[in-house]
C-alpha cells in the first residue's frame, strides 16, 4: 500500500488569499529524502502571485533562510496529461493565472544543507483578486 511508504501533511488549507501573502506550516525532513509540495490553485480570477521556499533549523524557523530550487512542475488540474518542467531562477517563480492549476515543487532532504532540515513554501499576495490556493507536502 502506497501509504506504507509516504506521509502527506497539509502546510496550507484550502483557503481565498485575496490580497493576502500566505506562508505553509513548517514541516521537518527528518527521516524523510523528499518531499513533493503540491500547491494546488482552485478558482482563480487573475492574480500571479511569487513562489518562494525558506528552510530554517526547526519547525519555529530558527535561522530562517532563502531556500534554493532550480525547478517545478505544472499542468491543468482537471486533466490527465503530464506535467511540464520548468526552470527556475533567482529561487522563485509566479503561479500562473489559470484556475485549477497543479503545481509541484521537489525537494530533497540535501538541498537544505548543513544543520537546516525543515522548509516552508510562501506565497505573495495575488492582489485583490479572489483567489483560492492549498498547499499539501508529499514525503517520501
Amino acid at each position: 500500500m502506497i501509504l506504507n511508504s509516504i506521509q502527506v501533511e497539509t502546510g496550507l488549507e484550502p483557503k481565498d488569499i485575496t490580497g493576502a501573502a500566505q506562508t505553509a506550516q513548517y514541516v521537518s525532513m527528518k527521516n524523510w529524502e523528499e518531499c513533493a509540495v503540491v500547491i494546488q490553485q482552485g478558482a482563480w480570477a487573475g492574480g500571479t502571485p511569487a513562489v518562494t521556499l525558506c528552510k530554517a533549523k526547526d519547525v519555529s524557523a530558527t535561522g530562517e533562510t532563502t531556500l534554493a530550487f532550480t525547478r517545478y512542475f505544472s499542468k491543468a488540474g482537471k486533466t490527465a496529461g503530464q506535467f511540464s518542467e520548468t526552470t527556475v531562477s533567482s529561487n522563485t517563480f509566479n503561479l500562473t493565472a489559470t484556475a485549477n492549476t497543479l503545481t509541484v515543487i521537489p525537494i530533497t532532504a540535501a538541498m537544505l544543507g548543513d544543520g537546516y532540515d525543515c522548509f516552508t513554501v510562501k506565497v505573495a499576495s495575488p492582489g485583490s483578486n479572489a483567489d483560492l490556493l492549498s498547499i499539501e507536502y508529499v514525503f517520501s
